[in-house]
């Protein structure tokens, strides 16, 4: 067997794609099947669950350390980029979106969130665009927080921020001279 490519402490916040910024809270060793399985015990606080990942799998399910400075300031710049709205049905949006907010990358994550946002003098969401532009924000809220160790309305408000100067310049773009 290959050896462990990542390797994560107690302790350690980490991002599990379908779920967002964990915590390490223990390594176990548990038989299973009559197998020894080390894992890695993971607690998600904003959805009150603990999650056990076997070592060996950490990889392929794409468990990953918080993201780099460099791709956080990535995926805050592309919230200040023009939304990009596709014609498309919103069954197939809603698909993608939810593709981009699963695949755990925050540069995505960022394009869902810049492209959902409505500004207040903008049109209002439908419920079901609300509901994915609140779990994008939430996710990458969550790890913004934990790369600059505050807490996730914090950190959510900042992403908002962003989005109404970047709203507002967009915006003013559009109006008639």
């Amino acid at each position: 067997m290959a050896a462990k490519a990542l390797s994560f402490d107690v302790g350690d916040y980490v991002v599990y794609p379908k779920h967002g910024v964990g915590r390490v809270i223990e390594l176990q060793r548990q038989e299973i099947a009559g197998m020894q399985l080390e894992l890695y015990v993971l607690r998600f606080e904003k959805e009150r669950m603990t999650l056990r990942v076997p070592t060996n799998k950490a990889e392929s399910v794409g468990m990953r350390k918080l993201s780099s400075d460099k791709t956080l300031r990535e995926a805050l710049e592309t919230l200040t980029g023009k939304p990009r709205v596709k014609r498309t049905m919103w069954s197939r949006r809603a698909q993608e979106y939810e593709a981009k907010i699963n695949s755990g990358d925050l540069v995505s994550i960022a394009e869902v969130v810049r492209d959902l946002f409505r500004a207040d003098d903008q049109p209002e969401q439908s419920y079901s665009e609300r509901q994915i532009f609140e779990g994008a924000t939430s996710r990458l809220a969550r790890e913004l927080a934990a790369m600059e160790q505050v807490d996730e309305p914090t950190a959510q408000e900042k992403i908002l921020e962003i989005l109404r100067k970047a709203a507002a310049i967009h915006n003013k773009d559009k109006a008639p001279v």
